[in-house]
């Protein structure tokens, strides 16, 4: 395709994602679901498993592949400068009080579900269809432990967003052991990438870079980054030129955290939290929080739904191994972060609403599962049953969330402002 025509053809894909993701965002509300989650579903309809599968000329047409490239670079813009306005947003003192908590759901989050995702490598490896004939037995457990363990970051972060619950004790808690427990899931995805072929290189680059960075950007970051709430404060507004600089930072960050593989949207989030507080937060948001949650952030669910095919789950073989993923991930996730929330002094209720977030897998489970068919570890049919998983449990963590925890919540006034974009 040429300039010209790919230009157009971005056009009228903008239309359809937006009307799409307007249209079944509100179907989903009116049942209780969050504006994100009719947003996944959206990305997957639109892909093979439904406008492909009953107009597949027209889903060709709307979507050929030389234009998925441009979208893809949306995508990845969208949900990188989502999740640097919930960084920015993040209340650093609140993490602070719960840090023990954290770090605990974290660890448990990601160490129980990535062992039981293991031992099913053990017998996945054996059924035709799933993985590859290249995996050996540790790359498969490798890989099926950090897909299980994988939680939903950014679809956390837009649940706890659209709930009002961005800077309460509960919001804080789920986004940083969330944050976390991701960064260790990358991690060791990047070491699976190492022993398929990357080299070692391929690991100490991504680990070593996500520690500098997050050390940085903490530290000295901090302190540099000031500056630019002293003007904003002093201008009174942010000014065209301080908005550029924040975008240039952005832009800078993101660059450095895909470079090393652990996924531009931690280079987000990561800047976010450095950033200052104050009037800069809030004229930051004005400017930026509207485009960005309705323009840029639906291409990221498109692209990843594009990618997505449920009709491989087509045999009483495949379904069962569909279940017992399923049910280990539920188990390993949101059962195990609940019991690490309780032991560390969270009440009941809490600790069941860490554990009904932490289980959503949502499309950054899509990310890791793309990256796994990419580089010839899995197999459609294994990406098929991890896609139905991540879907469902996607899909549970709302309800859950409300029987749990919202409508004690909303009784007792302890919501903030619930959002609705």
């Amino acid at each position: 395709m040429t300039s010209a025509q790919l230009s157009v053809a971005f056009f009228l894909q903008m239309f359809f994602i937006l009307a799409v993701c307007r249209v079944v965002g509100w179907a989903a509300r009116r049942i209780g679901q969050p504006q994100v989650v009719g947003e996944m579903i959206a990305g997957v309809l639109m892909g093979p498993s439904l406008f492909g599968l009953f107009l597949p000329e027209w889903q060709q047409k709307l979507f050929p592949p030389d234009s998925l490239k441009v979208l893809f670079v949306g995508a990845q813009l969208g949900v990188g400068l989502y999740m640097f306005l919930v960084g920015v947003e993040f209340k650093t003192e609140l993490f602070r009080n719960h840090i023990r908590s954290a770090m605990a759901v974290s660890l448990w989050g990601m160490v129980v579900p990535f062992a039981l995702g293991a031992g099913l490598a053990v017998w996945f490896v054996k059924v035709p269809g799933l993985f590859s004939e290249k995996a050996r037995l540790f790359e498969a457990s490798l890989f099926l432990g950090a897909a299980i363990a994988i939680t939903a970051f950014p679809m956390l972060a837009r649940i706890i967003y659209e709930r009002g619950l961005t800077g309460t004790s509960l919001g804080a808690l789920a986004l940083a052991a969330g944050a976390i427990g991701d960064a260790g899931a990358w991690c060791v995805l990047a070491v699976v990438l190492a022993t398929f072929g990357g080299g070692a290189a391929v690991a100490i680059k991504a680990i070593g870079g996500g520690v500098l960075y997050a050390i940085v950007m903490l530290t000295i970051g901090r302190k540099l980054l000031a500056r630019l709430g002293t003007a904003t404060e002093r201008a009174g507004k942010i000014t065209p030129t301080i908005l550029a600089v924040t975008l240039m930072l952005f832009a800078l960050g993101a660059w450095a955290m895909d470079s090393v593989g652990i996924r531009a949207v931690f280079g987000g989030f990561l800047l976010g939290i450095a950033m200052p507080r104050g009037l800069f937060v809030r004229e930051l948001q004005k400017q930026l929080e509207p485009f960005a949650v309705v323009f840029l952030l639906p291409m990221f669910f498109t692209f990843s739904g594009l990618n997505t095919r449920l009709d491989m789950v087509n045999s009483w073989q495949m379904l069962l191994v569909a279940v017992v993923a399923l049910v280990a991930s539920c188990l390993g996730k949101g059962v195990a972060c609940w019991a690490a929330a309780r032991f560390h002094g969270e009440d009941n209720r809490t600790a069941m609403a860490v554990g009904a977030l932490m289980n959503a897998r949502g499309l950054m489970e899509l990310i890791i599962l793309n990256i796994g068919l990419q580089k010839g570890v899995i197999l459609p049919g294994l990406f098929s049953v991890m896609v139905v998983m991540a879907v469902v449990t996607t899909l549970m963590a709302t309800p859950i969330f409300e029987w749990v925890y919202g409508r004690h919540a909303r009784r007792t006034g302890q919501f903030g402002t619930t959002k609705s974009p």
